[in-house]
């Protein structure tokens, strides 16, 4: 894993007057700009555009979602407040900064902030808009490249965390989202493409450069397959083979990523269609990239982006970082205290010498948390247009162990789909198997990842609680406690006017259609539920179906599909349903 911060604009500094404006008008606080704006201010040609990213004070207050235990209810609440906090703040000020130049506007609405350009002249008018809380560079940051190793016994990464134990118990991640935030991903390696959610939602490019899934660099392809890849070549590369990928390119095709076009993609994968009604984002998401060259540093930039993911209920997983074998080496986002940071060891258990020590940065605790292999893993490569379907590569890093953390959660909520995140992070950590000095330490953290463990102690856990029918579902999540075969994650049996898995409604849903027309790359679903045009039914990955009052069901076409998907999964308020197209 390979970072670095590069500066690719310097400003001049030009007191401006105060202007005219409808507004209240404050004088700008100094401790608004942040340092490197500053700094960069005093140099630069007045007229020069200057990248920024705009944070406003008001912020919703996270801790009043962590009390609803269900996690779609929960996500739908705090989006809708997230968005309309956005707008509020947004109103007034885009109109009036636009007026002094502002352009290339995007909303942060996950941070409730604004990335736009504006001359160098203006930027210290906007600080002095009421409400700002900070103002700093739209940076950029280099893609990561983990190191090439020579090559390794297929599948003992996995082997070593114990994943082919709940493989046996028929937990292999299915039904779980993870969201890989890369360099991209080669949609059409054997090992992969079936894997992919689909549709028109299950990609984000913010650099606008490719309409589908796509890497030219191999780092996320690499990446993913160490998550979700499958036994294409031969043995099994991905810790759950049963789960379904989704990506966002942060990096453009040159390498780099500014800052609001990473804050864009954590947004995107809590709402990947832009609508809060519908539970279509990622329940876990993989970064395997952060800031080199700035260790035993907590860089805040994405911080409030992974506190807001963490009261969604998502896990966000980071590389450590390559900057070992000396202590006090952490890296951002890695040392963020709602992250998941995970080092490398090889296949005897040993610390990699590159894998990042702590303790964090940014608070002082344990870093890393967790080990995973990252020393020579076999893995996904590049097909280099599908030439090579089968192409493999074995590499080192970080960037190598964080997805085998990744995998191995989208596991354990495949076995238990109600459990919570906190809980999920309590029993990896605490089952991990320990490595070196006894206890923690900031050399391998709480130890070797152990899912199987993990998987049986969340099970007990959950068998301990005030649970009447011993369902596995406490009494706090089960809609029926004296049923055992209702309670959440119970398979909902269709048109039985009975709520199995506690959402709320029986499923009724039912498709009708899905066909694949490879002449014109689309696919035609059609469906009807119970409910009528109350379903809300959607398309997962493909987006919001339409209602045909005269026929009374459900339908959509999506477009640019170049390939059969194999199957297609409808949602809705009442659930999913899935068909095979033909």
């Amino acid at each position: 894993m390979s970072f670095s911060l590069n500066r690719f604009a310097s400003f001049v500094f030009i007191l401006i007057s105060c202007l005219s404006t409808a507004a209240v008008w404050s004088q700008p606080k100094s401790d608004i700009l942040s340092p490197e704006l500053r700094n960069m201010l005093p140099s630069t040609d007045p007229n020069a555009s200057v990248a920024l990213i705009v944070r406003f004070a008001d912020q919703v207050p996270l801790s009043s979602y962590g009390t609803e235990s269900r996690q779609s209810i929960r996500r739908k609440k705090l989006i809708t407040a997230l968005k309309k906090l956005a707008t509020d703040s947004n109103s007034g000020f885009l109109p009036w900064a636009r007026g002094r130049g502002a352009e290339r506007v995007r909303t942060l609405w996950l941070i409730n902030g604004v990335a736009l350009t504006v001359p160098a002249r203006t930027v210290t008018t906007l600080a002095g808009w009421p409400g700002i809380a900070a103002i700093s560079l739209d940076d950029k940051m280099a893609a990561p490249s983990p190191a090439v190793a020579v090559p390794s016994s297929p599948e003992w990464n996995l082997t070593m965390i114990k994943a082919p134990v709940l493989w046996n118990s028929g937990f292999t991640g299915q039904n779980v989202v993870v969201a890989v935030l890369d360099t991209g991903v080669d949609v059409v390696h054997d090992d992969l493409q079936n894997r992919w959610r689909g549709g028109n939602t299950s990609w984000f490019d913010p650099n606008g450069q490719h309409a589908t899934p796509f890497d030219s660099d191999g780092h996320g392809t690499r990446v993913a397959g160490l998550i979700v890849g499958g036994a294409a070549g031969g043995t099994s590369v991905g810790v759950a083979p049963g789960a379904r990928w989704i990506a966002a390119k942060i990096y453009d095709d040159l390498g780099y990523a500014d800052y609001s076009d990473i804050h864009a993609s954590l947004q995107w994968a809590l709402d990947p269609d832009g609508n809060p009604d519908t539970d279509d984002g990622a329940r876990v998401i993989n970064g395997s990239w952060g800031f080199i060259g700035y260790p035993n540093q907590c860089l805040s930039e994405f911080r409030q982006d992974i506190q807001t993911l963490a009261a969604a209920g998502i896990m966000v997983v980071f590389a450590a970082g390559n900057s070992g074998p000396y202590g006090s080496s952490s890296l951002s986002p890695a040392n963020y205290p709602e992250s998941l940071a995970v080092g490398a060891v090889d296949s005897s258990g040993d610390v990699a010498r590159f894998s990042s020590r702590g303790p964090s940065a940014c608070d002082g605790s344990v870093f890393p948390e967790l080990m995973a292999p990252g020393v020579a893993v076999r893995t996904t490569d590049l097909t280099y247009g599908g030439a090579f379907p089968k192409s493999y590569l074995t590499i080192s890093g970080t960037s190598a162990a964080a997805p085998h953390l990744a995998g191995a959660i989208a596991l354990l909520i495949s076995a238990l789909p109600g459990v919570t995140a906190p809980r999920l992070t309590l029993a990896l950590l605490t089952t991990a198997a320990d490595l070196g000095a006894p206890g923690p330490d900031n050399e391998a953290g709480y130890g070797l990842l152990d899912v199987a463990a993990a998987h049986t102690r969340l099970k007990i856990d959950l068998a301990i609680e005030n649970d009447t029918d011993k369902d596995g579902a406490p009494e706090s999540l089960d809609c029926d406690d004296h049923d055992p075969s209702i309670h959440p994650g119970a398979t909902e049996i269709k048109h039985d006017s009975v709520d199995q898995d506690c959402n709320g409604y029986d499923l009724t849903i039912d498709i009708t259609k899905a066909s694949f027309q490879p002449r014109v790359n689309s696919l035609i679903v059609e469906a009807v539920s119970g409910l009528g045009p109350l379903a809300k039914l959607e398309v997962v990955g493909g987006g919001p179906m339409v209602w045909d009052r005269r026929k009374s069901k459900w339908s959509i076409t999506i477009r640019g599909v170049t390939a059969n998907p194999g199957t297609v999964t409808v949602s809705g308020i009442e659930g999913s349903e899935t068909a095979d197209v033909r």
